[in-house]
């Protein structure tokens, strides 16, 4: 089926913010943080640079590019943009993001930190059709980053201000889904 993402497949992720207005997963500057390679924020469009809003997935449990993608896997995702890096959190999120918000977003060269997890990112698919577990091209998703006991879920957070030429600055939440759809995302080809 076309439309099913396969390990390998380079992807643009757009936030689900005020009917999917929340911008596309975007690297935006260096980043401070122990080991980090670049900020993470939202962007209007995912090709703001060359690659800052591509990602590709790659397995954690081994899975082989050209392999589907089944909702509950987890994942790594790498940036394309210069040096790269792949999807971490790392340091607490900033105090105005609210008491739910846990961790600041960055990439980070390796797909663990550490081996804390800090990379690893569950896909939680709302729903696809056919209803065979396959993450499909537009299915509304959840992406859980494994880090910590209690893990935690990406989402689009404006109570810290964002990069120039960004949208909305990004974290995690202990909530699925905190308001307005801040931690529905989905998958396009890129």
């Amino acid at each position: 089926m076309a439309d099913v993402l396969k390990y390998g497949d380079k992807v643009h992720i757009q936030n689900g913010y005020k009917d999917w207005n929340g911008g596309y997963l975007d690297t935006n500057g260096r980043n401070p943080g122990a080991g980090s390679v670049y900020g993470v924020s939202t962007s209007d469009t995912p090709t703001r640079a060359a690659g800052t809003g591509t990602w590709e997935i790659t397995s954690a449990a081994g899975k082989r590019a050209g392999e589907q993608v089944m909702s509950g896997e987890v994942v790594h995702l790498r940036n394309l943009y210069g040096e790269g890096g792949y999807l971490d959190t790392n340091g607490v999120a900033a105090s105005g993001q609210g008491p739910a918000a846990k961790y600041d977003v960055s990439t980070n060269g390796e797909k663990d930190r550490g081996g804390h997890k800090t990379g690893s990112w569950r896909v939680f698919a709302q729903t696809s059709s056919p209803g065979d577990q396959a993450v499909r091209v537009g299915d509304v998703v959840l992406l859980w980053n494994l880090y910590s006991a209690t893990g935690s879920f990406l989402e689009t957070n404006g109570g810290n201000p964002a990069p120039t030429g960004a949208k909305y600055d990004v974290c995690t939440s202990a909530y699925w889904n905190r308001a307005e759809d801040v931690g529905n995302w989905r998958f396009a080809k890129a």
